[in-house]
């Protein structure tokens, strides 16, 4: 019993390094597995068959003996699952030598082997790697043959009998239970996933009887390995992804035109949104003042100040959703002085960098900031430290770098404010989003590289032969709402005409149809969490996979809609920022998946977009260094199941 708690604990710590990495788990696996059956002996054996019988009765035995299987493995889900194998079982052994009643020593083997059939109930209690199982057996016999030894005294020679074993049962029914665990072996994106399975399981005599006279019965505790092979396939169980837009050969002179549009336009949707804190406040080149964008009080007003006021409004207007943001983070200092009031133990530091000026002007900034929250919010200055840095830690501006450097700088002229994640914690805001991001429809229009596009515009004419136009645009992709195309009505088609302006003058019309049907709800109800990401930083931070998993995950429900949704900021190349929306998103998706598979939530969908730097789906504007590093974002929407 010891070594067995010592073994389940072993796999458990295996276990929890083994699945720890976030990876696809396909639903069926195959495989083949190897063991070592250990066979103990117990009850009466004395008569062999019809010819031979021992003179003195066998008791208990015990024999090594292979296990081999092939095996199908079934996991809708990372909790519950079904286990079959199909198998050589060896149940062979030596009985322990008896001595007969003239005192000759006698001794009895046996190969006894079956075709096995085991199903198994399995359970990942843990949702990781390790597992339980429980199930039955149907053995058919296989081999029963024995050898029987026997001395004979006084002439000490022995006498050597072999056979087969009568009244063999052909067929023979029983339990097992067992542990095991799961070890990746392949990468963990690889559309192909191999497990290493160590094993062990236990087989007791119950309904075992090999034969159907006297008592003879055997107990078994295997111990294997098992290599087991699944697939993912491109789509993964449970994940919605946008339809891949191909685009043939484009002539030159000629242009590709599509039109990808989402199944249904989403109705209004009434969100709870956890608008986090970018700990960030920019000053402008040559003050060290704090800009008067930021909300600064008097010592009266701050008294009075609560940060609910930011959070039980309902803001219905579209246009006001980013101005209502902004004005929850240009009352940071507010809320950081209110949070330092609340938490006196807490301390801050601030770290003002000047954007290559020097680092006097860096800390002249983190001390205005300080004298404001020392003389209006009554704050101790020892509990505010201040540093004063070139660039920042994260730099926006790279060495060598020449492009569009007044912006990068804008982003490296500011204060960081460092503390513990208490006093930066997320706000809460409730807001009506008449236009969810999902109803997006894009527009491609592609040229041939020898002769490109200079502008393209839309004509979009409905039932009612009523034209709606858009653009002209300069992007190979642009981005209209649905609900916007819509208007009013439940349902319409649309004729689509896009006219493109080459390089030389001329022009090329090309042509698409369009329907679409609006969701019938009148106002769904939805959560939104947003992740803010560094300059040219693709993947997310600890931090946000320990948010993701304790913050997020615990509010999907089953057969929740999860959409996705990347964004960056204008700074740099149109293709590497759409690249840095597409990765942020689907390291996001990734984390929030394997989180919500471990909770055991099913019949979840993902809906992952990355809209790059376009202006149209953009949060917010890209005049301010705050705007733009707050469209350096991932936003997920959570529609619960109506």
């Amino acid at each position: 019993m010891r070594y067995t708690l010592i073994l389940t604990l072993m796999l458990i710590g295996i276990a929890g390094t083994a699945d720890a990495q976030t990876r696809q788990h396909p639903k069926w696996w195959f495989g083949v597995s190897g063991a070592v059956n250990a066979n103990f002996y117990s009850g009466t054996t004395q008569t062999l068959n019809k010819d031979v019988k021992a003179q003195a009765a066998f008791h208990d035995g015990f024999g090594i003996r292979p296990f081999a299987s092939f095996l199908a493995e079934y996991r809708p889900g990372p909790v519950w699952g079904l286990m079959l194998n199909l198998g050589y079982d060896g149940r062979g052994g030596k009985f322990d030598e008896v001595l007969a009643p003239c005192n000759c020593p006698s001794d009895l083997k046996t190969n006894l082997s079956y075709i096995t059939f085991e199903p198994s109930l399995r359970i990942a209690p843990f949702s990781n790697g390790f597992y339980i199982y429980v199930g039955g057996a149907a053995s058919y016999a296989l081999t029963s043959d024995f050898s029987f030894y026997q001395e004979k005294k006084p002439e000490a020679t022995f006498s050597t009998t072999t056979g087969e074993f009568s009244d063999i049962r052909t067929f023979v029914f029983g339990g097992h239970a067992g542990l095991g665990v799961d070890i990746p072996l392949s990468r963990r994106n690889s559309s192909t996933q191999v497990n290493l399975s160590p094993f062990v399981s236990f087989h007791p005599y119950f309904g075992r009887a090999p034969r159907s006279i006297e008592s003879w019965s055997l107990t078994t505790v295997r111990a294997g390995i098992a290599f087991k092979f699944g697939r993912v396939p491109e789509t993964a169980a449970g994940v919605v992804k946008p339809p891949v837009v191909i685009i043939p050969p484009v002539k030159k002179g000629d242009v590709a035109f599509t039109v990808v549009s989402p199944p249904v336009v989403p109705a209004k949707r009434r969100v709870n949104e956890t608008f986090p804190l970018r700990n960030y406040v920019f000053f402008e080149e040559g003050s060290t003042k704090i800009p008067k964008r930021y909300v600064l009080l008097n010592k009266s007003d701050a008294a009075a100040f609560n940060e609910s006021q930011f959070e039980n409004g309902e803001v219905k207007d579209p246009a006001k959703r980013s101005e209502r943001q902004l004005t929850v983070y240009y009352n940071i200092l507010n809320i950081l002085g209110k949070r330092m009031q609340t938490n006196p133990s807490a301390t801050v530091l601030l770290i003002g960098s000047s954007a290559g000026e020097g680092e006097e002007a860096g800390i002249a900034y983190a001390n205005e900031i300080k004298k404001y929250l020392v003389d209006i919010y009554g704050i101790s200055p020892t509990r505010i430290t201040t540093q004063g840095r070139n660039l920042p830690i994260i730099p926006s501006e790279k060495p060598g770098g020449v492009k569009e450097l007044e912006l990068l700088k804008e982003g490296d002229r500011r204060v960081d404010i460092v503390t513990s994640p208490d006093l930066l914690l997320p706000l809460k805001v409730v807001a009506i989003d008449p236009d969810p991001v999902e109803s997006r429809i894009a527009f491609d229009a592609v040229a041939n590289e020898d002769l490109k596009v200079e502008s393209w515009r839309l004509a979009i004419k409905d039932d009612n032969g009523v034209i709606q136009n858009y653009g002209p645009f300069d992007s190979e992709r642009e981005y209209i709402s649905g609900s916007t195309i819509l208007g009013n009505r439940p349902s319409s088609n649309f004729d689509v005409e896009m006219t493109a302006t080459m390089e030389d003058g001329s022009e090329v019309v090309k042509t698409s149809k369009l329907r679409l049907v609006r969701e019938g709800a009148a106002v769904t109800e939805g959560l939104r969490y947003t992740i803010l990401f560094d300059f040219d930083k693709p993947t997310t931070v600890l931090a946000y996979e320990k948010f993701l998993q304790e913050q997020v995950a615990p509010y999907v429900t089953a057969n929740s809609t999860i959409i996705i949704h990347g964004h960056a900021d204008i700074i740099g190349d149109v293709k590497h920022n759409q690249y840095l929306s597409e990765s942020r998103a689907n390291g996001v998706k990734a984390i929030l998946e394997n989180a919500v598979n471990k909770r055991g939530v099913q019949g979840v969908k993902y809906q992952v977009i990355g809209f790059g730097a376009n202006e149209n789906a953009a949060p917010f504007e890209n005049g301010l260094p705050e705007e733009r590093f707050y469209n350096r974002t991932v936003i997920i929407d959570i529609v619960h199941s109506k």
